[in-house]
């Protein structure tokens, strides 16, 4: 497979949209020959991630402005581009969470937002230009070779 697919979907950013953007990722991997349900799970988490972030804290103290997702399925990787026009933030890869602290101890909400994405893709890019802010996820797909018989 020498072809790229890709696919875009522009929503307002209200937690509402979520479920499209999965959608979007579940119609753009279907049928994608090597791409197993784990990988489509890690897309989803991680955009599901990044889109709460982004209308938490992107904009917050603004009114609520649009995300747009693209995505490109190739041979080797799927690139995810996810575009809003919110506050700037870089989403630094810092301190993991305290994944075993129970749910009753004491310990500070939030934080595993960026600790998931950066578990789950293998790159994370992100800029700001006068176009917005754009956080680029890249997944590596393994490249399944036909034996020849």
């Amino acid at each position: 497979m020498n072809k790229t697919i890709s696919s875009q979907i522009c929503r307002a950013a209200e937690f509402e949209s979520l479920a499209s953007f999965r959608e979007l990722i579940d119609a753009t991997c279907t049928g994608r020959a090597g791409l197993d349900e784990n990988t489509v799970y890690d897309l989803k988490l991680a955009v599901d991630e990044a889109c709460t972030n982004i209308i938490t804290h992107g904009y917050a103290g603004k009114n609520p402005g649009s995300i747009i997702l693209n995505m490109n399925v190739s041979e080797n990787q799927i690139a995810i581009t996810i575009t809003d026009f919110g506050h700037q933030f870089e989403p630094v890869e810092g301190l993991a969470p305290d994944v075993q602290a129970g749910l009753e101890e004491d310990r500070l909400a939030g934080g595993f937002g960026l600790y998931f994405i950066y578990q789950t893709m293998d790159k994370v890019q992100y800029e700001t230009t006068e176009d917005g802010n754009r956080l680029t996820l890249i997944k590596r797909l393994s490249v399944l070779e036909e034996e020849e018989q």
